[in-house]
Order: C-alpha cells, then structure tokens, then sequence
C-alpha cells in the first residue's frame, strides 16, 4: 500500500515536472491604502474571515472543474455583496452623496473583455461587465446607456440607496481626507490553463465631474492573457492609467522576459516615481500566486494547487 503511494507521488511530481499537470488557482483583493486597522484585532479577523470566505468559495469550484470567469465572477460578487469593501453594496459615495460603481472582466484565452462605469442601479457590476463582454460587440458601456441595456437582459435593478451604508453616509459627511483604495478584485487559473480577471470598484471617495479610474480600464486596472498571466489592479487610478499597470506588467514579461515578481514590482515603482500608490494581484500560467503593493497594505488571499495558502493585510 505504502508502495503504491509513493509510486503516485512520483507519477504526479513527474508529471507535473515536464507540464503534463495543469495546476490551477487563485487570488483576490479587496484594496489597498490606508488601512487603520493594526490597533483593532477584532476587526481585521473579520476582514480576513471575508477574504477567507471567497477565497475557500473560489477555491471549491476550481477544484470541481469550472472555469477561470465563472470563478472571477463569483468571488467579484462575493466582495461588491460584502458591506465591508468598497465595491457594490458599501461603496463610497461621489461628492453628490451617491454612489457610482465600475467593474471590468477579461478572459485570457480570447483576449475578450468587458466594462462598465458609472453605474447607479445595477446590483453587482461584475455581471454587467460579463454581459457587455458577451452580448454585445463592445467592451466598455457608461452610465444611463449602460444600465438600459443591462436593465434589457434582465440583470437585477435596485434604487442606489441600496449600496449606501451609514458607515459610508458618515465618510461621506466628514468628506474624509485620507483615501482607502477600496476597489475589489480576482484572478484565476483553471484546470483547463484559462486564465481570467475581474475587478469592481465604488472609486474614490467625493469623486466628482464623473470620474473614472482604472477599476474598468482593460489594460490600465484589469488583463487577462493565456499562457502568461492575469492581473487586477487597487490604488490610485489616474496613475494606474496612465502607465497603462495591468497590461505593462504582462509585456514586461512577455517582451521584456521579466519573471512576474520583478515585473509588478518595476510596474509599482513606476507608479510610485510618479506619484501614485496602489496594489496588483496575479496569476500566471502555471499557477504561482502574487501580491504586491506599495502602500501601507492590502486585503488579500490566495491559494493554489501547490499547497500554496495566504491571507493577509499587512507584511
């Protein structure tokens, strides 16, 4: 019996050695900034039973076989239906005292993706996103347009009270100065090697003139492609933008020969050279998980079929 096990074993390190495993995973944010919360235990245990919570969902199905999107999607919900996230219901509100949410996906093995801004009534973004991706010709539909189509397909319709909380009703009312990068992410690789990301966001506090960030920027906050890596994005969305994040850290890799790692990190340091802060999270096509930021933290968890397990805020 023994015997046989460790026959298996060896298949399997064999096996996985020479690529013939696929191994899958994946990773999920929920923002990165100022955080304020290394002097309350109580409350980071429950941010990370949230994170932990999405994470063994996400994880369940990957291990039942359904694909990278599906998993993006779901844990994405997760998140923008979790109060504690600034994302769907709990996200900040514009200097107008409402809120106004973002949301992109993209799948790696089509390069397809979509995206939507602006959005006041849709209950989870993440799946108006999916819905511009996959029927219709676009990748990205704003506010009032947006929502008439996604209200045509029959997506859930609620008033925009629904995604303000008291706690942000009282941030909005002190008109905070210091920012929480609130948007909430994941990315995914599943046993067929798809990879897929999906980020949503509330954006930025007291917001106004109908600001967008990166959160639904294909490229700038969310990328996906096959066979090198999917990212999601969390911070300062202008700068995110304008160094175009996601997609940068796959061509470093992919035209620079960059490993992962150095990739995200030169993409955050470029970042931070011209002003900005923020996070990634990662994937790649063989499974290994990142997570990088260069602000005082960021919610994230993630877990792969190496044995590979994390969740954390801070270090």
């Amino acid at each position: 019996m023994l015997k046989n096990v460790i026959n298996a074993a060896m298949l399997f390190s064999f096996l996985n050695l020479f690529g013939q495993i696929q191994n899958f995973g994946l990773v999920l944010h929920g923002g990165a900034g100022y955080m304020a919360l290394r002097n309350n235990p109580e409350k980071v245990n429950v941010y990370l039973a949230a994170l932990n919570a999405a994470l063994d969902s996400g994880y369940s199905m990957l291990q039942r076989g359904e694909s990278a999107e599906q998993v993006v999607i779901h844990v994405v919900m997760m998140l923008e239906n979790n109060t504690l996230f600034n994302a769907g219901r709990g996200a900040v509100l514009t200097e107008e005292g409402i809120a106004e949410l973002d949301a992109s996906i993209m799948t790696g093995y089509d390069q397809k993706a979509g995206a939507v801004s602006g959005l006041r009534h849709v209950k989870n973004p993440i799946l108006a996103a999916q819905a511009v991706k996959d029927k219709t010709q676009h990748v990205m539909l704003s506010g009032a347009g947006a929502e008439k189509f996604i209200f045509s397909i029959g997506l859930d319709s609620v008033p925009n009270s629904y995604f303000i909380t008291d706690d942000m009703r009282a941030r909005w009312e002190e008109a905070l100065k210091n920012q929480k990068y609130g948007t909430v992410g994941c990315v995914a690789l599943d046993k067929d090697g798809n990879l897929a990301a999906g980020t949503s966001t509330g954006g930025m506090l007291m917001k106004k003139f109908g600001r967008i960030g990166d959160a639904p920027i294909i490229g700038a906050g969310t990328y996906a492609k096959n066979g090198l890596i999917a990212v999601s994005c969390t911070g300062h969305g202008e700068y995110f933008i304008r160094t175009s994040a996601a997609y940068q850290v796959a061509a470093r890799m992919r035209f620079g020969r960059q490993k992962a790692s150095k990739a995200i990190r030169s993409t955050l340091e470029e970042i931070k050279n011209l002003g900005g802060s923020g996070g990634m999270i990662a994937i790649d096509d063989k499974g290994n998980l990142y997570h990088d930021y260069n602000t005082e933290g960021m919610f994230r968890a993630g877990r792969n079929s190496k044995g590979n397990r994390f969740a954390k805020i801070y270090e």
